[in-house]
């Protein structure tokens, strides 16, 4: 059944189309993502649903008696309650009809045998009615979906009378999404709920959704979750909307797939033209009437092709490479023990990091936890604290933080980059600026006016481009759109220096990082791989037998824990050891092959005093060969 569709809906500005012609059909219960760059109208669309916005042309069609539900981006609240009140608020009638209730039980349960017992008969029925409406709005079970959404949206049992006028702007869209959940709509329109979610919340949501007994349209840029949550991609591009069937990845290798066939056409269509031409110039040259008369025949024939547009193949056309000036020594970061607290308990305790160079870390873990405090610490930002922090030799570190504080708001967005490198060219720069989507007019807009996805590029290609070795970002992908997302990880990828990153992005996560770092309040685990590798071993590491868990005192599993730390350190000291030792063996039966072919010179059996040193010499590093091959297969067998 279809219970929402358009047909040729459009939408300008002043003299700016936004969308045009745009029209779609959505099935009941169907979860649809939407995607396309910022700018392409996705809100745009959402507010002409909602009718927040009239459009220019077209029509829509709503399912009578369905309810829809919209969150915005960026919602506001301002309530003198507390969160637990703003929920209660939405049960309003049924609190009434809890009331009723109560009165009528009371009134029922004074009755005497000498009542009057038609009036009792009248009450029974009253409550009877009552109590199946009651039922029928979750009257027995809507405090603990109340509960149940709070907690899965992150929110712990102490805050839920905090008040909503403390909260900051992220609890703030967290409280607006958990009133929308508990409105019970038919149709669900959300736009970038994933914002200000940590990863623990998001799975929860992603469930939500799954089992959402009504239709969803998301507007994101997490692709992670756009494959655990929806069935059909709509793409808004060009100002039209395409749908494709399936998850993000497989709307992607369709993509990919419809691009490349779009471009062999093109480049047939060009063949055929081209062809078309020279063959009328050639007639034209031979200069006969006869001749004349099918040149000008053949340009008729070619002026009715109809023209085709030229692909975009994509925004990116080249591979970003970064390259450090200074290459940093092989220990980039270690910390040790390392404690902060701030007038009150410890943000976190005895927390410990090891960083070599080339590798692409990622941190992890709830809001609040202290992982953006962790980078502050890293980059001497903050000082207050208890522990070690040792940055190896010949690192240089650059930060990117989510304020993008880094920016001159006066500036344009070329004399950004101008200010920052003059020792780059003109050219060098309006590439770069155009790998990382700033093209045309862009380049030229005042930095104040940007929006904060194109100052989050503006600032990371500021960080691509400084002198660092040793990346530090505190979640580089916030508020890009997935192309910009694209662009960044495959930078990342091709980046030759160190990073850090904390994330709650699973696709970045999965794509880019080497190496992971779980942050709890129980303190810091390292699982050596990306996100689904952290997935697998948290599930056989952690995700134990509930009733072993229960039996384990608080002792057993600090042991537990100690030791699984201690068996990380073990392995990754094995793996450098192996890896030395490999180093070693290298060396060794390289200087031995120069020895040997010193050995065979002609120019050395006239020296004997050479002979008899390059023969010491090689029996020195072929006794020191076995022994380091002894040591090499000793640990493998372990």
């Amino acid at each position: 059944m279809i219970v929402l569709s358009c047909n040729n809906i459009s939408k300008a500005y002043v003299v700016d189309n936004i969308i045009e012609n745009i029209s779609f059909s959505v099935n009941e219960n169907e979860k649809i993502g939407l995607i396309g760059l910022n700018g392409a109208g996705k809100t745009t669309l959402f507010n002409i649903l909602t009718e927040n916005l009239e459009p220019d042309t077209g029509e829509i069609f709503k399912a009578k008696e369905k309810k829809l539900c919209y969150l915005k981006q960026n919602t506001k609240i301002e309530s003198p309650g507390t969160i637990m009140d703003e929920m209660l608020s939405i049960y309003d009638d049924v609190i009434k009809l809890e009331e009723k209730l109560k009165k009528l039980s009371y009134k029922i349960s004074s009755f005497t045998e000498h009542d009057n017992h038609d009036e009792l008969k009248s009450l029974m029925d009253d409550y009877a009615k009552i109590s199946e409406q009651f039922e029928e709005k979750d009257g027995y079970s809507f405090k603990s979906l109340i509960k149940g959404v709070l907690k899965g949206l992150g929110f712990s049992e102490s805050e839920f009378n905090k008040s909503i006028n403390l909260l900051s702007g992220g609890q703030k869209s967290r409280v607006m999404l958990a009133k929308l959940l508990l409105e019970k709509a038919d149709m669900l329109l959300l736009d970038e709920p994933t914002n200000h979610l940590d990863i623990e919340a998001i799975s929860w949501l992603e469930k939500y959704i799954r089992d959402y007994k009504g239709t969803v349209l998301i507007i994101s840029h997490d692709r992670y979750f756009l494959d655990n949550t929806v069935s059909r991609i709509f793409l808004m591009e060009n100002k039209n909307l395409k749908s494709y069937n399936g998850s993000y990845t497989d709307f992607m290798k369709k993509r990919k797939t419809e691009l490349e066939q779009k471009k062999k056409q093109y480049d047939e269509y060009e063949k055929e033209i081209n062809r078309q031409e020279e063959m009328i110039q050639r007639l034209h040259a031979y200069g006969s009437k006869r001749n004349i008369r099918q040149a000008f025949s053949r340009q008729k024939a070619l002026d009715k092709i109809k023209e085709l547009d030229k692909p975009v193949s994509g925004n990116k056309k080249v591979k970003l490479q970064f390259t450090p000036k200074v290459k940093s020594g092989k220990d980039v970061l270690k910390v040790e023990n390392l404690s902060v607290a701030f007038d009150g308990p410890p943000i976190f305790n005895n927390v410990g990091l090891n960083i070599y160079q080339g590798e692409k870390v990622c941190i992890i873990g709830p809001n609040g936890i202290g992982k953006s405090t962790l980078l502050k610490i890293i980059t001497n930002k903050i000082t207050n604290y208890s522990g070690t922090v040792n940055i190896g030799h010949y690192v240089n570190i650059g930060y990117y933080d989510q304020e993008q504080t880094n920016l001159n708001p006066e500036n344009t967005v070329i004399d950004e980059i101008l200010d920052y490198r003059p020792d780059l060219n003109y050219y060098d720069i309006r590439t770069m600026l155009a790998q990382f989507l700033f093209n045309g007019d862009d380049m030229y807009k005042i930095v104040g006016d940007l929006s904060g996805g194109e100052k989050g590029r503006l600032s990371l290609l500021k960080l691509m481009t400084s002198d660092a070795n040793f990346l530090l970002m505190d979640e580089p992908t916030n508020h890009l759109d997935i192309d910009s997302k694209e662009i960044l990880e495959d930078a990342l990828l091709n980046y030759e220096g160190t990073v850090l990153a904390i994330s709650h992005d699973r696709y970045f996560l999965n794509k880019v990082a080497d190496k992971i770092y779980d942050m709890s309040k129980d303190g810091i685990f390292q699982y050596l791989g990306n996100y689904d590798y952290y997935l697998q071993k948290k599930a056989e590491l952690g995700e134990k037998d509930e009733e072993e868990t229960v039996s384990k005192t608080k002792t057993e599993l600090k042991a537990e824990k100690k030791k699984e730390r201690e068996n990380i350190r073990d392995r990754q000291q094995r793996k450098r050891t192996i890896k030395n030792l490999e180093e070693q063996i290298q060396m060794h039966e390289n200087k031995i092959s120069e020895l040997e072919l010193a050995l065979c010179e002609p120019s050395t059996y006239k020296d004997k005093a050479l002979i008899i040193n390059l023969n010491e010499n090689l029996t020195v590093y072929k006794n020191e060969l076995e022994t380091l091959y002894t040591q090499w297969e000793k640990i493998l067998e372990n």
